[in-house]
């Protein structure tokens, strides 16, 4: 029951301006994530594949051979390429058959989901073959023109009694290589299955306010 730890991180960021390398609790962000991942009594190590070879120092000096660098090719550079492509070029350099997939905008993600999460993955392989993370989400929503998704206004039910649905959020996706070669190379597989992640512990950092939130949830962390 153990597996690789997949870290994919780009040097430039649009909407957070170098938002891996800036300061989180008194270290570049991407240290959270990578002290939990290490916390994992599951997993080996951790791969990062970037483009920055700030990142690729830093991490090698902090980690030193905990982490695994893999320099990204021109090739699959840039903020168009999908990351699924980006696993598929880790996968064909990499031993073993089990990865986990992160990112670095998950600080918040403790040790102990990530192994229980891998342990569900594992003990469910007979009839699930990967599993990502989600949260679960009990609100009344509408499209664009106003039209109700997941609710009739003429009934009106309380919020809590609504049908949940379930946003992927990110924080991980647990899969091999063998799942990931039959859903044409995508993380996640044909028969995947959900893990639902505390959204105090599931924010991913896309905007600048999510930076701010997750500052403010880590500073208060051992009353959450």
């Amino acid at each position: 029951m153990t597996l690789k730890a997949l870290l994919p991180m780009k040097g430039n960021s649009e909407r957070v301006k170098n938002k891996n390398m800036k300061d989180f609790d008194g270290a570049p962000l991407y240290h959270a994530i990578i002290k939990s991942l290490l916390a994992s009594k599951y997993i080996e190590n951790v791969v990062i594949n970037t483009d920055s070879d700030i990142i690729s120092k830093n991490a090698k000096k902090v980690f030193r051979d905990k982490v695994v660098i893999i320099n990204r090719p021109v090739s699959i550079q840039g903020d168009l390429v999908s990351m699924n492509d980006i696993i598929n070029y880790d996968l064909q350099h990499l031993e073993g058959e089990h990865f986990l997939q992160t990112h670095s905008t998950n600080p918040l993600l403790r040790t102990e989901t990530i192994d229980n999460a891998i342990e569900k993955y594992f003990d469910s392989l007979e009839e699930y073959d990967s599993i990502f993370g989600v949260t679960k989400v009990q609100t009344r929503f509408y499209d664009k023109n106003a039209q109700p998704v997941n609710h009739n206004p003429k009934e009106l039910l309380r919020t809590q009694d609504l049908e949940p649905l379930f946003e992927e959020n990110s924080n991980f996706y647990i899969f091999s290589k063998e799942s990931f070669e039959n859903s044409n190379k995508k993380r996640i597989g044909v028969k995947p299955q959900i893990f639902e992640v505390n959204k105090l512990e599931a924010v991913d950092i896309d905007e600048p306010e999510d930076f701010k939130l997750a500052e403010l949830l880590h500073m208060h962390k051992d009353n959450l």
